[in-house]
């Protein structure tokens, strides 16, 4: 550099200098918020609302004019507007921030470094022209600022406003080099750090066996910091990289056919893709034109999910890519505000303007009639749209800038020491403020927890993305298959009410999304109702046995012998087995007593009604042997009336066997008869097998009756047919009535009604036919003689 050149720049610095020495110059195009709302604290917001820029050629001569923006980005429009719900919801809220309204200003950064430092000087230091001292000293515009979506950029940013103590809550800037505390002291973010991304992108490839792999990485911060962290944890895991190629969205043609010479060399068959949805978006084309299809693509939650890059991929150059994606998240509400469209607008006509034009491919203003484009009328239906702005597939990040947003009005409301209502003249002190933030802990209305670690970064957590045809149900819900298609398609409806889960033995809450335990029920030996039954049964079976010990010291007696001892003594045994298998009705069903029980009852009851069916026959044989000239009682003697009883129990055995042979009865937990517990009790297993046992023992009992009855005006006191015809009377009334409320009681009490019409019937037998002859055998002892006994007239 000439002498003469260097003083002049000497003296120029000199005199530029002395100038500032009692003012302060804001150098530069003055830059104005694209959407801003007034409030007693304001929230920055800075947002690549276009992806790119006109290149031009600077001359260095002259001042470089101002960006000219390009590629409008719904994405932008969709992270603001995350912004603007969360301060609409926290100035509606009573218990946050009560008595402060909060505002917001929120900037272009048109993807660039350079305009994304100008714009957060402007939210920190104000955006007016001044050649006072004051604007160097007065206190920032911003309490914090929400962004940048870059980590370049986001890193130029944090390191500007970092001595300002300004804090910067990124939802998008994964570059692990902004955790350094010492570069970027005011950096925080809701995202997690690609230091865990990285490693676990490491971990995956290796999984899969994949040793030999290639790798594409973004030519920026982002992707050289994530690359190099990979690399250094895939050579631990002794996975080989064979090339690690750079790539730019600006890079000229000359550069992207050398990358794609290079991959079309390399004899690795997998990709790492440590880039963002834009930067592969480019690639894809070149790509296929170059036949570079068949890769694995393994990429990072940057674009492994955009839906918008999937359908960009028309030659399916990424089909089969695998990676790790942000948690699927929702934020309640969050999408019905992106989707109206009013708030966008009050906040900032222009942008919005320019937003409507590209949404809808019309115009506002047509300059000259060469234009094709259709007027805008402002009535356009934005429900009908299918685009990236009414996609919602990025809801994580959406969920990302409302938490940073929280986390700040958090802050705040501990700062402001809110109570009944803040103390809104107590400004926070910047660094007081980022201390105070970094500590901040809470949960979300969804109930995620938020928090920053002392990097001020969050948890990290991944997914791998799935193919469905449709999301999983959530807990509550069940699926319904859609009409028409196939059965990976389906949708999720409500529970019915009282579904449980595979979980056995569960009963579901009132929100269907948990099981909780059933209570079993039967009946048992330990309640009131079991206890009553049980001592019923015992009182019954030792009333049998007493008379029973009465008969046979009395078995000589006239009253005994007349009325066939025989049977009698056989008819009081089986009553006593009648009164004893009722137990088995009682305790919790198993599979023996279920077999049990009703065999059991089956076959003693025949025993019995047999036995009273004999007796009834031998009152009438006795009667036609008095007759002058008959000699019947030798068809129906002692061994017949055996023969008698043997061959009709016989028969119920026979019909025992077969049911318990074919379909046996078997324990069985009834989950229908109560919503809230469950029913243990013994299914009949064939209801034929039962009906034929309960019918078998209705024959014999009818028959009895019938025979009875016609012998109860028999003469003489040897006639018994009294006493049966009434017993069996009761029994049938008691078994008829047994049915209808056998059918219609709901869980145990169809045990405890069977039971009491075991003891019903045969207390019955008991009382009619027996009861009688003891009160003869112990009261009235003199009547119990032939004599008596002969006689025409009642022993009674």
């Amino acid at each position: 550099m000439p002498v003469f050149a260097l003083l002049h720049l000497v003296m120029a610095i000199i005199n530029f200098s002395k100038s500032n020495e009692t003012a302060c110059i804001l150098r530069g195009e003055s830059v104005y918020p694209q959407l801003s709302m007034d409030g007693d604290i304001i929230i920055g917001g800075i947002f690549p609302f276009h992806s790119s820029w006109e290149i031009k050629d600077l001359s260095y001569l002259v001042t470089p004019p101002p960006l000219n923006c390009m590629s409008f980005d719904f994405r932008a429009i969709q992270f603001s507007q995350s912004l603007m719900f969360a301060i609409e919801e926290i100035n509606n809220s009573s218990s946050l921030l009560p008595g402060v309204s909060l505002g917001y200003k929120i900037y272009d950064t048109c993807s660039s470094t350079a305009v994304g430092v100008q714009v957060a000087m402007a939210l920190v230091n104000g955006n007016e022209k001044s050649f006072s001292n004051e604007v160097c000293k007065k206190p920032a515009q911003v309490q914090a600022i929400i962004g940048e979506t870059y980590s370049s950029v986001s890193m130029a940013v944090a390191m500007s406003i970092g001595p300002f103590s300004i804090p910067l809550i990124s939802h998008c800037a994964t570059c692990e080099c902004l955790s350094d505390k010492r570069k970027y002291p005011s950096f925080l973010r809701t995202i997690p750090s690609d230091y865990h991304q990285s490693r676990a992108i490491a971990e995956m490839v290796r999984h899969f066996g994949w040793t030999w792999v290639g790798a594409i990485r973004r030519d920026d911060d982002y992707g050289n910091s994530g690359m190099a962290a990979f690399t250094e944890v895939a050579e631990q895991l002794g996975i080989c990289l064979e090339y690690s190629l750079p790539f730019f969205r600006t890079y000229s043609q000359r550069k992207v056919l050398r990358i794609i010479e290079q991959i079309k060399s390399s004899t690795s068959r997998v990709i790492v893709g440590f880039v963002d949805a834009w930067d592969l978006e480019m690639l894809l084309d070149t790509l296929f034109e170059h036949n570079i299809t068949g890769y694995q693509w393994v990429g990072t939650e940057a674009w492994i999910f955009d839906p918008v890059l999937a359908t960009m991929d028309k030659h399916n150059t990424l089909q089969g890519a695998i990676g790790l994606a942000m948690p699927k998240t929702e934020v309640t509400g969050l999408k019905d505000f992106i989707l109206n469209l009013i708030p966008l607008k009050s906040a900032g006509s222009a942008i919005f303007n320019k937003y409507w034009e590209t949404l809808f491919h019309c115009k506002y203003t047509v300059r000259n009639d060469s234009e094709d484009s259709p007027i805008c009328t402002g009535e356009e239906k934005l429900s009908e749209m299918d685009n990236t702005f009414t996609d919602m597939s990025l809801m994580p990040y959406f969920s990302n800038v409302y938490k940073g947003v929280y986390a700040i009005a958090h802050a705040l409301h501990d700062h402001l020491d809110c109570k009944d209502t803040c103390h809104k003249n107590m400004q926070p002190d910047p660094l007081t403020f980022l201390e105070q933030l970094k500590m901040v802990r809470f949960k979300t209305k969804e109930g995620e927890e938020v928090y920053f670690d002392k990097n001020g970064d969050p948890a990290a957590r991944y997914e791998v993305p799935t193919s469905v045809c449709s999301e999983n149900c959530p807990p509550g819900t069940r699926k319904a298959v859609q009409k028409g298609k196939p059965v990976c398609c389906f949708d999720c409806i409500p529970c019915a009410e009282g579904e449980i889960s595979n979980m056995t033995d569960s009963w579901s809450n009132l929100q269907r999304d948990e099981c909780i335990k059933k209570d079993t029920e039967y009946l048992s030996y330990v309640e009131t109702m079991g206890i009553l039954l049980t001592a019923v049964s015992i009182i019954g079976a030792f009333m049998t046995l007493a008379i029973l010990v009465l008969f046979y010291r009395y078995k000589n007696t006239p009253i005994v012998k007349a009325n066939n001892s025989e049977l009698s003594f056989l008819l009081l045994f089986s009553l006593t087995l009648c009164f004893l298998c009722s137990l088995t009705f009682i305790g919790q069903p198993s599979e023996w007593s279920c077999m049990l029980r009703h065999t059991a009852f089956g076959i003693t009851f025949v025993l019995c009604i047999s036995c009273v069916l004999g007796k009834t026959i031998v009152v009438l044989m006795a009667f036609r042997a008095a007759l002058p000239g008959s000699n019947v009682m030798k068809w129906f003697g002692p061994v017949q009336q055996r023969l008698s009883v043997i061959t009709f129990t016989l028969i119920q055995v026979i019909i025992c066997m077969l049911w318990l042979t074919t379909s046996p009865p078997f324990p069985f937990k009834n989950l229908k008869c109560y919503k809230e517990k469950i029913i243990l009790e013994c299914h009949l297993g064939s209801s034929i097998g039962f009906w034929a046992v309960l019918g078998y023992i209705g024959v014999l009992a009818l028959l009895c009756f019938v025979l009875a009855f016609l012998a109860r005006k028999l003469p003489d006191n040897f006639n018994e047919a009294k006493f049966i015809t009434f017993s069996m009377l009761i029994f049938c009334a008691v078994w008829i009535t047994f049915i209808p409320a056998y059918v219609s009681s709901p869980g145990k009490f169809t045990v405890a009604v069977e039971i009491f019409a075991i003891l019903a019937s045969s207390f019955a037998l008991l009382f009619c036919i027996f009861l009688p002859k003891c009160y003869i055998i112990i009261l009235k002892p003199e009547k119990n003689n032939k004599k008596q006994l002969m006689g025409k007239m009642p022993i009674m």
